[in-house]
């Protein structure tokens, strides 16, 4: 766990599949609007439990409760982000966490 203020070119390669289309540059303005918490998480179903803490993308449909429902002014600024797959979240940890960091 850790804050961190990233670069636009760090969130370009973290976003790097979304380049072009029509989020991408506001999503981009967002998170470069202050600084950031990065945490690397371990455990049984980890991935799945936190995806339902974040909420649906969309706040306005997300369950009361979750973090996009009570902090997310859009989709284009949604407050969180959370890897949708095991080797997602090892290449997204790497943006964030050198290999000393990680242990």
């Amino acid at each position: 766990l850790k804050m961190i203020t990233p670069t636009r070119e760090l969130f370009a390669s973290h976003y790097a599949e979304h380049e072009g289309k029509p989020f991408y540059e506001p999503l981009l303005e967002f998170m470069l609007s202050g600084p950031i918490v990065a945490i690397i998480a371990e455990g049984n179903r980890v991935i799945e439990g936190f995806r339902k803490l974040a909420g649906a993308t969309d706040p306005t449909i997300a369950e009361p409760g979750t973090i996009r429902n009570l902090y997310a002014k859009s989709i284009d600024a949604n407050a969180v982000h959370g890897s949708d797959s095991n080797e997602n979240a090892e290449i997204e940890g790497n943006f964030y966490f050198s290999t000393q960091e990680k242990f």
